[in-house]
């Protein structure tokens, strides 16, 4: 460990009991979560399917798991299996992954199971380098996958398993920097059998019991463990660099609607924010909303300001003037654009807010 840190050099606090108390407590508090194959069912011969395992991994990809939960089980009943998926068209995916944000996730998720159903039969490789190959898996998606699917030794480390790292060890070294010495840490304890169970019972000590604020220290089973708990430093830890603040972009929407009640909608760009996802045709987003806004509307139309849309991304906020006006007569769309009713339209949540100022305008 020439590398390492000198906080990870540290004698480890019980490290070969930590496995064992870990996964006893989550033999007996692991949360029943849709997509997971808890810890009764394993030992009774039920294993996980790696297709569902894939899925809500994508899904709970900077997702909280209570939003995540109900549309699983959607994308599941529509699409059963990989093959099921990687035969539906992109629109259907990109529609019904409307609201859950990051849509770069929905693409890879129909790129990946093409190249899964064409490619390997729909079946999903077992190791981490194999899995990484595929489009849209990273390195925590290739570790969480094949441990928890297919049980390997993979090192799982997302944003809960940090803090109860970096606080069983008192890691003073800032995140992200801290993630070389965090997974050292993790190498030192992690279980050569139940590696899916071990990282699930981490993830579930992190979201319940080790929080990042008023961490419940007297229900955790490592608490004896804990340098951070000894220290009654807990929430000292993980450290983290001072975050910039987020600057602010502004533009402008239009919504075009017809006779029957629809309303114009156009299908961004497959590169860039909101890719491929329908939204209302507007001004490009800045700093500033400089010359003549109305250069950016669909038509020549008598357009009121109807009111404003605001919206947080994960490097920005938004601020969107949100405009209206009928369609005037002889008007043609585009081919990237369509008329929808706007109750019909599977929209990103930022174009909802905007039909929502048109409709109390």
């Amino acid at each position: 460990m020439e590398n390492v840190p000198s906080s990870a050099k540290k004698k480890s606090p019980a490290s070969r009991s930590v496995s064992g108390v870990l996964l006893a407590w989550y033999d007996r508090h692991a949360r029943e979560l849709p997509w997971r194959v808890g810890p009764k069912a394993r030992k009774s011969g039920e294993r996980p399917d790696p297709y569902a395992v894939w899925l809500s991994e994508i899904m709970l990809q900077q997702t909280t798991v209570a939003t995540v939960a109900p549309r699983y089980a959607e994308f599941l009943a529509r699409w059963p299996d990989v093959k099921a998926m990687a035969a539906a068209p992109l629109d259907d995916i990109l529609g019904q992954w409307a609201g859950l944000g990051y849509y770069a996730r929905a693409r890879n998720l129909h790129k990946c199971a093409v190249v899964v159903a064409e490619e390997h039969d729909g079946v999903f490789p077992d190791t981490e380098e194999h899995l990484r190959a595929l489009p849209g898996i990273g390195a925590y998606t290739a570790a969480a996958i094949a441990a928890i699917a297919f049980d390997r030794r993979a090192i799982v480390i997302d944003g809960n398993i940090e803090r109860v790292v970096s606080r069983l060890y008192e890691i003073a070294t800032p995140l992200p920097a801290a993630k070389e010495e965090i997974k050292v840490r993790l190498e030192e304890i992690w279980p050569a059998k139940r590696s899916g169970d071990f990282a699930q019972g981490l993830i579930d000590l992190g979201a319940g019991i080790c929080r990042p604020k008023a961490p419940m220290c007297l229900l955790c089973p490592v608490s004896e463990n804990c340098a951070a708990q000894k220290a009654s430093r807990q929430e000292n830890f993980p450290v983290k660099v001072a975050r910039k603040a987020k600057p602010t972009r502004v533009g402008a929407v239009f919504a075009l609607t017809n006779a029957k009640g629809e309303m114009l909608f156009e299908r961004r760009p497959e590169k860039g924010l909101l890719g491929g996802m329908l939204g209302l045709p507007g001004t490009e987003w800045k700093e500033n909303l400089n010359g003549d806004v109305f250069e950016s509307a669909p038509a020549k139309a008598k357009w009121q300001k109807t009111g404003e849309a605001t919206h947080t991304f994960t490097h920005f906020h938004l601020t969107l003037d949100v405009y209206a006006g009928a369609a005037p007569k002889g008007f043609r769309r585009s081919t990237d654009q369509q008329w929808i009713r706007p109750d019909e339209a599977r929209l990103p949540t930022v174009m909802k807010k905007a039909v929502k100022a048109v409709e109390k305008g």
